[in-house]
């Protein structure tokens, strides 16, 4: 960090100092002036604050609907929701700060917004619940505990490199902030007492989602004392995963703009492949390239990009991206862009880095796209969402026995006690999408594997074939290809929609678009 206040005085070498503490130690490098007329000249002197802009939030309505379906699983109970606070990346620098997904989707916040906050969900009698859209009450009263702006005539104005508003910015007032969520809002410093009223053996069960925020998971453990505090937590993370699988109008529109920036992503990225391959690390190019899409139409990337080219591309999960484009192979992209309210994208795509497929890749690519396409068929409602995956792995099987690589049939392959075809296809097809990128991972097993497709849900298609260079049971001419065709589906009431269809699929379709873009 290259900005620290500085002291105009140097303490005095005759003065000794008090003994520090490892804690205290990180705020030598600041030299924060210590002296009354310092202070006294610091906090005066400013204009009055502008009046207020803040405006109810587009997630509002919305929001209030997810808070009472959350409530009405848990009556008589409180629910506790932390936002997270900040986490140390080196010594006195914090990561970039994203608010724990159940807070954001209970409150509308994303972004930045809002370190060390805590959403709560107080148990209210008949008739005092909040009051919902609809004009029914929620079996709950949500109160969001936050830290506040600070007065600049305090401390925290101008010396807190972690809060501070000469540092950060001004943080928003309890009044704006309720305005901008919906929801009644308490100074944090209250949180304790509330959470303590009435609370105890015999009282209101306490709910905290874990590891989320130490401090305040220790207050709840403090004041609740139970022994099953695990599980009584775990049921609470459990119902606000499950509380994510149909998705709600706006985050269908949250999901949509996500999708889209990412499509203007890869074509950034086509359009400066020359720039790829020209470089020592070709695949940081892509990644940067895409990166800063990301971070100009959103709030960052959902997850690491993987930009694998060459034989990169059989490692799965390959985000080192130090590696060299060249013409001749493929590169695989898996990307997505996180738009400011949370919501992410998750889209791959296998491109020809010269914009034209040899007959080996387009065999391969072909292959997986016939995959997809079959997963594309049965994800519709009243299917099982495991159907997904098992009509993507027919056709990987029948096209490796066609290939001659599988040591029996393709019916002998797909059966449980076979999946010989698998050592080319370890993943699954499909995993839900929304505010993380495996979305509702915590929901119960015949919620998410086991489910019925329902229109709004939300989930990937991702079939791929993955061939290592060294690979004896793969044909020569095969080994060192992977592909991966991914595209985010949203389940409708007579089938599903691409969301990511504006990026090309077919093998003659992404040749014609890249060479569209690269003006040939």
């Amino acid at each position: 960090m290259a900005t620290e206040p500085t002291s105009e005085s140097p303490e005095s070498p005759a003065q000794a100092p008090a003994e520090q503490t490892l804690a205290d130690r990180g705020s030598n490098r600041s030299q924060r002036p210590q002296s009354a007329a310092f202070l006294d000249w610091v906090t005066s002197g400013w204009a009055e604050r502008p009046a207020s802009t803040a405006v109810a939030g587009e997630a509002a309505a919305c929001t209030a609907a997810r808070r009472a379906r959350l409530g009405a699983r848990f009556p008589g109970e409180r629910l506790v929701v932390p936002a997270g606070a900040y986490k140390v990346r080196s010594n006195d620098t914090d990561y970039r700060f994203r608010p724990h997904s159940a807070f954001a989707h209970l409150t509308g916040l994303g972004a930045e917004q809002e370190p060390d906050a805590v959403l709560v969900l107080h148990p209210a009698a008949d008739g005092e619940g909040d009051v919902l859209p609809d004009g029914t009450r929620s079996t709950h009263r949500a109160v969001l505990y936050l830290r506040p702006l600070a007065g600049r005539d305090t401390e925290e104005f101008f010396s807190d490199a972690r809060y501070g508003e000469f540092w950060v910015g001004p943080r928003p007032t309890l009044e704006d902030m309720a305005t901008v969520t919906g929801i009644t809002t308490a100074h944090s410093d209250d949180l304790r007492d509330a959470l303590a009223k009435d609370a105890g053996a015999d009282g209101v069960r306490l709910r905290v989602v874990p590891q989320v925020d130490e401090a305040v998971e220790a207050v709840v453990d403090e004041i609740r004392a139970t022994e099953d505090a695990g599980e009584v937590d775990a049921t609470l993370v459990e119902a606000l995963s499950e509380l994510r699988l149909i998705k709600d109008a706006h985050e269908v529109a949250e999901l949509r703009a996500a999708v889209a920036a990412t499509a203007q992503g890869f074509e950034e990225v086509v359009r400066r492949l020359p720039e790829a391959v020209a470089h020592r690390r070709g695949e940081r190019v892509i990644e940067g390239t895409f990166l800063s899409q990301a971070r100009v139409e959103g709030n960052y990337v959902g997850y690491e990009t993987i930009a694998a080219a060459g034989s990169h591309a059989t490692t799965l999960h390959w985000t080192d991206n130090d590696g060299q484009v060249r013409p001749g192979e493929l590169v695989l992209i898996d990307a997505g862009v996180e738009v400011d309210s949370l919501y992410t994208a998750d889209v791959t795509r296998t491109i020809p880095v010269d914009g034209t497929f040899t007959e080996d890749q387009r065999r391969v690519y072909q292959a997986v796209l016939d995959a997809a396409d079959a997963a594309f068929a049965v994800a519709v409602p009243g299917n099982r969402f495991r159907d997904v995956h098992a009509a993507a792995m027919e056709v990987i099987a029948a096209r490796l026995d066609e290939w001659g690589m599988l040591p029996v049939p393709a019916a002998e392959s797909l059966s449980p006690e076979g999946q010989q075809h698998r050592r080319w296809m370890v993943h699954g097809t499909s995993h839900h999408l929304g505010l993380d990128v495996h979305d509702c991972a915590q929901a119960r097993r015949e919620m998410y594997l086991d489910a019925v497709i329902e229109p709004g849900m939300v989930f990937t298609i991702e079939p791929g074939l993955y061939f290592q260079v060294d690979d004896l049971r793969v044909p020569e001419a095969l080994r060192g290809i992977g592909v991966r065709i991914e595209d985010d589906v949203l389940v409708t009431a007579d089938g599903n929609e691409n969301l990511s269809a504006a990026l090309p699929r077919r093998p003659e379709d992404v040749e014609a678009w890249m060479a569209g873009l690269s003006g040939r």
